[in-house]
């Protein structure tokens, strides 16, 4: 059987090369997914015929000369809150109605397929995106890879896990609080978060209108931008996305002249792990290393976006829901109506009040931005918790506690493009991860940083030992 190779870039060279082909590739996906999809709950839904099917038509048209770019016939994963005319779409609820979405695609989904990737399935998700794992409800519980005791993080979790686990090179998730960059940073891999309406999120199961991002997940920076290519750019189905294609940048590795403000305010609070701050100050010296100028900077508003954030999203949700959360209560997860309960204890005054708050602190961090052209700053102060730690004293799911140690919903409040890649371990032997913001549609300027520190580092490479062996 063929090696998964480790990245999409890989993969994609070694295509054109014809050291592999893609239904080698796609085989070695599956039978990853056969070893340890158990252990580790990274799917709803398996495509493994419909995927060999695309798979072998890849390598018949990369054989002829056609070629779709650098997606073309790579192994790659969708989140089940996406469109995707093969199969239902569930967001991993009981609620959602199963013609939701049927017959047909996403605009997210319908470009990966036009470039050729080859999708094996849908991925796990939390319940609509929100909310905590329930093993009360009939769906699996997303397991880390490094350790099947511990979370992936949500609400991303199985294209997390799938990138960690070698089940597909590259996938789609989502972000409204941080649900792309937490499995980032909890499975060791990287995650693009980009600027809000540069990617069409229509055809996405909605969570908080105006937070709602869609972005790709997969081994390396340099993997995240390919995606992001062929992702950005309007459509009609979609207000919110603007006419902003992408261009990845080049990748050099030379950061001389961008300058990059490191954030420590707030980012490591009590509880945080021992390894944090040292393994947060040897990413900046990389940095540096490779030609950038490190300054010290602060945030604005922070405590208020973070609000804003939780404040909106319970409020949007509550817009979709509100009608199945009066006659299904119970058929919600735990976490997922309180977290949208909290959406009726905010005034229509206090929305717009978070809206017009959000307002000025985008304005300040334009500002900020025309001082600095990078941020960086730590994706969460720990490493992935353990699923047993995840309720409160109550023993119910805590998510309030998880925005304590996360550090992710500042940036969708304020919309700008964040891109986390793993940094470090723990003692424990669990990721620690490096966020890079950028200004306003600035993805380029985070992709560059991000790769370089890449090119000088081996973390994002680090994979986990298989979940079957780990459980054992």
């Amino acid at each position: 059987m063929t090696e998964l190779p480790q990245t999409l870039t890989d993969a994609a060279k070694a295509l054109r090369e014809g050291t592999v082909t893609s239904v080698a590739l796609t085989e070695a996906a599956i039978a990853a997914a056969d070893a340890q999809d158990a252990a580790i709950g990274t799917y709803l839904a398996r495509f493994d015929e419909y995927a060999l099917e695309r798979a072998a038509t890849a390598d018949a048209e990369l054989a002829r000369g056609e070629d779709r770019g650098p997606l073309h016939g790579i192994p790659f994963g969708v989140k089940d809150i996406l469109a995707m005319a093969e199969g239902p779409t569930t967001a991993q609820s009981l609620i959602l109605d199963r013609t939701w979405g049927a017959g047909r695609d996403a605009p997210v989904v319908s470009r990966v397929k036009a470039a050729g990737a080859v999708i094996t399935g849908k991925t796990t998700t939390m319940e609509f995106a929100c909310g905590m794992p329930d093993a009360a409800k009939p769906f699996p519980i997303p397991r880390n890879p490094w350790n099947p005791g511990t979370w992936t993080g949500g609400s991303s979790s199985g294209t997390g896990s799938g990138v960690a686990a070698g089940m597909f090179l590259a996938g789609l998730g989502t972000d409204t609080g941080g649900s792309i960059r937490i499995p980032a940073a909890f499975c060791g891999v990287s995650g693009l978060m980009p600027t809000f309406g540069r990617v069409p999120k229509s055809g996405c199961v909605p969570l908080g209108y105006s937070l709602d991002h869609i972005g790709p997940l997969a081994r390396s920076a340099r993997d995240c931008a390919a995606v992001l290519e062929v992702l950005a750019g309007p459509h009609a189905s979609d207000p919110d996305c603007v006419d902003a294609p992408f261009t990845a940048p080049e990748f050099t590795g030379d950061l001389s002249g961008l300058r990059v403000g490191v954030v420590r305010e707030h980012h490591f609070p009590e509880g945080s792990d021992p390894a944090l701050a040292a393994t947060f100050d040897a990413a900046a010296a990389v940095l540096a290393e490779q030609g950038a100028t490190v300054v010290e900077v602060t945030l604005p508003y922070w405590q208020e976006m973070i609000t804003a954030d939780l404040v909106t999203m319970g409020c949007e949700a509550l817009a979709y829901h509100r009608a199945d959360l009066t006659g299904r209560w119970t058929d919600y997860f735990v976490g997922t109506r309180a977290m949208m309960a909290t959406g009726a204890m905010v005034s229509g005054a206090d929305y717009v009040q978070a809206q017009r708050v959000r307002r000025v602190a985008q304005d300040a961090v334009a500002a900020l931005f025309e001082t600095v052209d990078v941020i960086a700053c730590p994706t969460a102060s720990t490493g992935a918790p353990e699923i047993e730690d995840l309720a409160g004293p109550d023993g119910q799911p805590d998510v309030g506690a998880m925005f304590e140690t996360v550090h992710t919903p500042y940036w969708d409040s304020v919309g700008n493009p964040v891109l986390a890649v793993p940094m470090g371990f723990t003692a424990g032997g669990m990721p620690l991860s490096l966020q890079l913001a950028g200004p306003a549609f600035g993805e380029a300027a985070i992709l560059r940083a991000g790769e370089a520190f890449q090119q000088s580092t081996d973390w994002h490479l680090r994979v986990p030992e298989p979940a079957i062996r780990a459980a054992a």
